[in-house]
Protein backbone atom coordinates (compact mmCIF):
# COMPACT_ATOMS: atom_id res chain seq x y z
CA UNK A 1 0.00 0.00 0.00
CA UNK A 2 1.34 3.38 -0.99
CA UNK A 3 0.93 6.62 0.86
CA UNK A 4 -1.24 9.52 -0.13
CA UNK A 5 -0.48 10.98 -3.54
CA UNK A 6 0.93 14.41 -3.94
CA UNK A 7 -1.16 17.07 -5.72
CA UNK A 8 1.31 17.12 -8.61
CA UNK A 9 0.82 13.36 -9.11
CA UNK A 10 -2.98 13.75 -9.04
CA UNK A 11 -2.77 16.58 -11.58
CA UNK A 12 -0.44 14.61 -13.87
CA UNK A 13 -2.72 11.55 -13.75
CA UNK A 14 -5.74 13.76 -14.51
CA UNK A 15 -3.97 15.23 -17.53
CA UNK A 16 -3.02 11.78 -18.81
CA UNK A 17 -6.63 10.60 -18.44
CA UNK A 18 -7.93 13.71 -20.23
CA UNK A 19 -5.45 13.14 -23.07
CA UNK A 20 -6.57 9.49 -23.41
CA UNK A 21 -10.23 10.58 -23.50
CA UNK A 22 -9.56 13.18 -26.21
CA UNK A 23 -7.62 10.69 -28.32
CA UNK A 24 -10.40 8.11 -27.98
CA UNK A 25 -12.98 10.75 -28.97
CA UNK A 26 -10.94 11.71 -32.07
CA UNK A 27 -10.54 8.06 -33.10
CA UNK A 28 -14.29 7.49 -32.61
CA UNK A 29 -15.07 10.53 -34.79
CA UNK A 30 -12.78 9.22 -37.54
CA UNK A 31 -14.55 5.84 -37.48
CA UNK A 32 -17.95 7.54 -37.48
CA UNK A 33 -17.05 9.81 -40.43
CA UNK A 34 -15.72 6.83 -42.33
CA UNK A 35 -18.89 4.82 -41.68
CA UNK A 36 -21.15 7.70 -42.73
CA UNK A 37 -19.16 8.41 -45.86
CA UNK A 38 -18.23 11.92 -44.73
CA UNK A 39 -14.91 13.15 -46.14
CA UNK A 40 -12.18 12.54 -43.56
CA UNK A 41 -9.75 15.44 -43.31
CA UNK A 42 -7.57 16.55 -40.44
CA UNK A 43 -9.49 19.82 -40.07
CA UNK A 44 -12.91 18.13 -40.25
CA UNK A 45 -11.91 15.58 -37.62
CA UNK A 46 -10.57 18.28 -35.30
CA UNK A 47 -13.72 20.39 -35.74
CA UNK A 48 -16.13 17.48 -35.28
CA UNK A 49 -14.30 16.06 -32.27
CA UNK A 50 -13.79 19.48 -30.71
CA UNK A 51 -10.06 18.80 -30.51
CA UNK A 52 -7.02 20.89 -31.39
CA UNK A 53 -5.23 20.63 -34.72
CA UNK A 54 -2.14 19.60 -32.80
CA UNK A 55 -3.91 16.49 -31.47
CA UNK A 56 -5.07 15.23 -34.88
CA UNK A 57 -1.47 15.38 -36.13
CA UNK A 58 -0.06 13.69 -33.01
CA UNK A 59 1.51 10.23 -33.25
CA UNK A 60 -1.06 7.45 -32.99
CA UNK A 61 -3.89 9.70 -34.20
CA UNK A 62 -2.36 10.93 -37.46
CA UNK A 63 -1.82 7.37 -38.68
CA UNK A 64 -5.47 6.46 -37.97
CA UNK A 65 -6.71 9.49 -39.95
CA UNK A 66 -4.35 8.77 -42.85
CA UNK A 67 -5.55 5.15 -42.98
CA UNK A 68 -9.18 6.34 -43.10
CA UNK A 69 -8.36 8.79 -45.90
CA UNK A 70 -6.66 6.01 -47.87
CA UNK A 71 -9.74 3.81 -47.45
CA UNK A 72 -11.98 6.62 -48.69
CA UNK A 73 -9.73 7.31 -51.67
CA UNK A 74 -9.94 3.66 -52.79
CA UNK A 75 -13.71 3.46 -52.21
CA UNK A 76 -14.85 5.16 -55.50
CA UNK A 77 -13.00 2.54 -57.55
CA UNK A 78 -14.54 -0.20 -55.40
CA UNK A 79 -18.01 1.37 -55.77
CA UNK A 80 -17.66 1.51 -59.57
CA UNK A 81 -16.67 -2.15 -59.65
CA UNK A 82 -19.52 -3.25 -57.41
CA UNK A 83 -22.11 -0.81 -58.80
CA UNK A 84 -22.44 1.00 -55.47
CA UNK A 85 -22.00 4.49 -56.91
CA UNK A 86 -24.58 6.26 -59.04
CA UNK A 87 -23.84 6.16 -62.74
CA UNK A 88 -24.02 9.16 -65.03
CA UNK A 89 -27.09 7.68 -66.70
CA UNK A 90 -28.75 7.30 -63.31
CA UNK A 91 -28.02 10.91 -62.42
CA UNK A 92 -29.38 12.07 -65.80
CA UNK A 93 -32.53 10.02 -65.26
CA UNK A 94 -33.04 11.56 -61.82
CA UNK A 95 -32.49 15.02 -63.28
CA UNK A 96 -35.02 14.42 -66.07
CA UNK A 97 -37.57 13.11 -63.55
CA UNK A 98 -37.06 16.21 -61.41
CA UNK A 99 -37.54 18.45 -64.45
CA UNK A 100 -40.74 16.60 -65.39
CA UNK A 101 -42.06 17.02 -61.85
CA UNK A 102 -41.24 20.74 -61.94
CA UNK A 103 -43.12 21.10 -65.26
CA UNK A 104 -46.13 19.28 -63.81
CA UNK A 105 -46.12 21.48 -60.71
CA UNK A 106 -45.93 24.64 -62.84
CA UNK A 107 -48.87 23.47 -64.97
CA UNK A 108 -50.88 22.72 -61.84
CA UNK A 109 -50.03 26.15 -60.42
CA UNK A 110 -51.11 27.87 -63.64
CA UNK A 111 -54.36 25.86 -63.72
CA UNK A 112 -55.15 26.76 -60.10
CA UNK A 113 -54.43 30.43 -60.79
CA UNK A 114 -56.91 30.34 -63.69
CA UNK A 115 -59.58 28.69 -61.54
CA UNK A 116 -59.07 31.27 -58.82
CA UNK A 117 -59.32 34.15 -61.29
CA UNK A 118 -62.56 32.75 -62.74
CA UNK A 119 -64.05 32.32 -59.26
CA UNK A 120 -63.15 35.88 -58.28
CA UNK A 121 -64.68 37.17 -61.52
CA UNK A 122 -67.91 35.30 -60.83
CA UNK A 123 -68.06 36.70 -57.31
CA UNK A 124 -67.61 40.24 -58.61
CA UNK A 125 -70.33 39.67 -61.22
CA UNK A 126 -72.71 38.46 -58.51
CA UNK A 127 -72.52 41.74 -56.62
CA UNK A 128 -75.82 43.45 -57.43
CA UNK A 129 -75.35 46.46 -59.66
CA UNK A 130 -78.34 48.09 -57.94
CA UNK A 131 -76.40 48.12 -54.67
CA UNK A 132 -73.46 49.72 -56.46
CA UNK A 133 -75.65 52.44 -58.00
CA UNK A 134 -77.19 53.22 -54.60
CA UNK A 135 -73.72 53.40 -53.01
CA UNK A 136 -72.46 55.70 -55.79
CA UNK A 137 -75.46 58.00 -55.29
CA UNK A 138 -74.80 58.11 -51.53
CA UNK A 139 -71.16 58.98 -52.10
CA UNK A 140 -72.04 61.66 -54.66
CA UNK A 141 -74.55 63.27 -52.28
CA UNK A 142 -72.02 63.20 -49.47
CA UNK A 143 -69.42 64.75 -51.76
CA UNK A 144 -71.81 67.61 -52.66
CA UNK A 145 -72.53 68.22 -48.96
CA UNK A 146 -68.83 68.36 -48.14
CA UNK A 147 -68.18 70.72 -51.06
CA UNK A 148 -70.95 73.04 -49.86
CA UNK A 149 -69.55 73.01 -46.31
CA UNK A 150 -66.08 73.75 -47.64
CA UNK A 151 -67.33 76.70 -49.71
CA UNK A 152 -69.25 78.05 -46.69
CA UNK A 153 -66.20 77.69 -44.45
CA UNK A 154 -64.07 79.44 -47.05
CA UNK A 155 -66.56 82.37 -47.21
CA UNK A 156 -66.65 82.61 -43.40
CA UNK A 157 -62.88 82.58 -43.31
CA UNK A 158 -62.71 85.44 -45.82
CA UNK A 159 -65.22 87.46 -43.75
CA UNK A 160 -63.27 86.81 -40.56
CA UNK A 161 -60.02 87.87 -42.20
CA UNK A 162 -61.67 91.12 -43.42
CA UNK A 163 -62.96 91.85 -39.91
CA UNK A 164 -59.54 91.12 -38.45
CA UNK A 165 -57.89 93.61 -40.81
CA UNK A 166 -60.48 96.23 -39.85
CA UNK A 167 -59.87 95.57 -36.14
CA UNK A 168 -56.11 95.83 -36.67
CA UNK A 169 -56.60 99.14 -38.50
CA UNK A 170 -58.81 100.42 -35.63
CA UNK A 171 -56.18 99.43 -33.05
CA UNK A 172 -53.43 101.12 -35.06
CA UNK A 173 -55.53 104.30 -35.34
CA UNK A 174 -56.31 104.24 -31.60
CA UNK A 175 -52.59 103.87 -30.77
CA UNK A 176 -51.69 106.73 -33.05
CA UNK A 177 -54.40 108.91 -31.50
CA UNK A 178 -53.27 107.95 -27.99
CA UNK A 179 -49.66 108.93 -28.79
CA UNK A 180 -50.77 112.32 -30.06
CA UNK A 181 -52.82 112.88 -26.94
CA UNK A 182 -49.89 111.88 -24.73
CA UNK A 183 -47.57 114.26 -26.60
CA UNK A 184 -50.11 117.07 -26.49
CA UNK A 185 -50.69 116.49 -22.79
CA UNK A 186 -46.96 116.42 -22.11
CA UNK A 187 -46.36 119.77 -23.87
CA UNK A 188 -49.31 121.47 -22.16
CA UNK A 189 -48.14 120.63 -18.64
CA UNK A 190 -44.67 122.11 -19.13
CA UNK A 191 -45.97 125.63 -20.12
Amino acid sequence: MTGPRKPAEVLAESRRQDSRNKRQRVLAVVDQMLAQGDPVTFAAVARTAGASNWLVYADGVREHIEKARTQQASRPAHDRLTGGAMSTASIRTDLELARAEIRALREERDHLKGVLQRNLGQQLDQVASKDLVVRIDELTTHNHELTARFNQAQAESGELQRRLREAEDDVAAARSSLRRMIRAGGHGSSS
